[in-house]
């Protein structure tokens, strides 16, 4: 006791004769100290069965910083030097990364018992879906809702969304594109286009009909939990988890409502979402609770909104950059639908058409390809796994992460793989897997493999199923759009950087393009 009291006074002394330098030496001294800790952790911590770790400084703060920045760079530098498999430390959570066909198909096909979505999300959507859906289910519970949704995803309900997507695109434009041209942010327009496309073909026209009454703002309100932090920080007691409650409860009243009055006119069917689900029972013969069903609709509306507005948005700036492909994507619907295209005039198109658009199926397939809107997939450790064909095994709390973009935008793969081409798939090009074996995990037969370099909509049991709407949501708003206006770059900004910062990548804003009105066809 006497040393450290006769050190601590050295040090006062010391102090007060040169406090500049004494400072300087202090913040070394603390770096130094942090610097030694994080080695240290990592040196007690790691184990030589485990895929090998990113070197880190900061305790607890780890990788976060520098993955946070440019996700993609980070990635693809430590693929370098550890290969497909290895870990990094954010926020105090050890996450592996396990990239290129192996490693999608490791993180996908994984067994449940061992790795969960579950655990890995649910903190991070049910703020924002609310309580009894999606995550917040057992695995079995959340098969069956897919299944439940699916059944309102059918060919007969796809040929009545058409003319409701071309309806509301052309209410839209004709309200804020007003001039013969002009420059407009892109994505707010196209985010607009898409929740309101989206709420009146799966939620129905009531709900519809009430965006402008504050239901958009509610979503809005959701909306701001599903940010990183929430995920990263889910026991801090933020003001919009709050938000959130108030939000949920203000459209569980507006949802009963619905509901209610649809039950009160059964012979009155709506080919919708919200009909399907009300119709909708486990395999229990137990339905679905009026509020599941309120937030079933949220979540398919929340899960879809920025995924597709931002492949929509890269979409229609890869076209304004390229207009030799917006022009051959007229021509060819002007074939298929037997008519030029002349300006405002939007002719009416059917489910087979839009099939038929392989244009806009490829200008959708390669902008997916090379902005996918989610880098990282993950999933939760609960019990050690064995990765195959290495001698690496994950324990337990640990997250797995796929990103399916490293592979996609890789040469090996594909040719000139950062540039859009979306003629790359009238070629032999493909990203399917050879492995043709499929599997029910309760919502329909899929192929059981996720070895494929190019997994937009991932794979296995919690592969998307909204795939075949937001292709036809998607070609069709841009059909709209293509039938009725030019598109050209910002000259100042030009194509804008990805932003990060966000759960989904978006374009960074403000998107500024260009549009002309098209008073004849080309």
């Amino acid at each position: 006791m006497g040393a450290l009291q006769a050190a601590w006074e050295s040090y006062r002394a010391y102090m007060a004769q040169s406090p500049v330098t004494g400072t300087l030496a202090t913040i070394v001294t603390l770096i130094v100290s942090i610097v030694s800790w994080a080695l240290l952790e990592q040196k007690l911590n790691y184990s030589p069965s485990e895929p090998p770790f990113v070197t880190y400084y900061v305790p607890f703060i780890g990788s976060m910083i520098e993955f946070g920045i440019h996700p993609i760079k980070f990635i693809r530098k430590y693929q370098k030097i550890h290969g497909n498999f290895f870990t990094f430390l954010m926020f105090g959570r050890r996450m592996t990364v396990c990239i290129d066909i192996d490693g999608n198909d490791f993180v996908f096909n994984v067994k449940h018992s061992n790795v969960t979505a579950e655990d890995a999300y649910n903190s991070l959507t049910k703020p924002v879906f609310g309580e009894g859906v999606v995550y917040d289910v057992p695995n079995s519970m959340l098969m069956e809702q897919k299944r439940m949704v699916k059944a309102g995803l059918s060919i007969e309900n796809f040929r009545a969304y058409i003319p409701i997507i071309i309806m509301e695109v052309n209410q839209y434009v004709d309200k804020y594109w007003t001039k013969d041209e002009d420059s407009i942010d892109l994505l707010q327009s196209i985010s607009e286009m898409i929740i309101m496309t989206a709420s009146h073909t799966l939620l129905g026209p009531e709900i519809r009909s009430r965006l402008y009454e504050g239901i958009a703002d509610l979503y809005h309100t959701l909306d701001s939990c599903f940010t990183p932090i929430h995920f990263l920080f889910e026991w801090l007691p933020l003001p919009s988890y709050y938000a959130s409650e108030k939000a949920h409860a203000e459209l569980d009243s507006i949802f009963a409502g619905v509901i209610a009055e649809r039950r009160k006119n059964p012979a009155e069917k709506h080919i919708d979402m919200l009909d399907a689900l009300m119709a909708s029972k486990y395999k229990t013969g137990e339905p679905l609770s009026d509020k599941h069903v309120g937030n079933m609709l949220i979540a398919l509306l929340m899960a879809g909104q920025h995924t597709s507005a931002a492949t929509t948005t890269w979409a229609l700036l890869n076209l304004a950059a390229n207009p030799d492909v917006a022009d051959e994507a007229r021509k060819e619907i002007n074939a298929l639908v037997g008519q030029e295209l002349k300006g405002d005039n939007v002719p009416d198109i059917s489910y087979e058409d839009v099939k038929d658009f392989n244009v806009l199926n490829n200008v959708v397939r390669e902008t997916l390809r090379i902005r996918s809107p989610l880098i990282q997939l993950m999933r939760k450790v609960v019990k050690p796994v064995a990765v195959p064909n290495t001698s690496y095994v994950i324990p337990a709390g640990y997250y797995i992460i796929a990103s399916p973009i490293i592979s996609s935008t890789d040469e090996k793969y594909y040719k000139n793989a950062e540039d859009w081409i979306p003629s790359r798939w009238n070629s032999d090009e493909t990203d399917e897997s050879a492995d043709k074996n499929m599997t029910d995990y309760g919502f329909g037969a899929m192929s059981t493999s996720a070895r494929s370099p190019n997994l937009p909509f991932g794979a296995g049991r919690h592969r998307c199923i909204g795939e075949q709407f937001a292709y036809l949501q998607i070609k069709t708003i841009l059909y709209t759009l293509l039938t009725r206006f030019e598109f050209e770059l910002d000259p100042k900004r030009g194509m804008p950087e990805r932003n990060y910062q966000s759960m989904v990548v978006l374009p960074e804003g403000p998107v500024l393009c260009r549009y002309k009105r098209r008073v004849t066809a080309n």
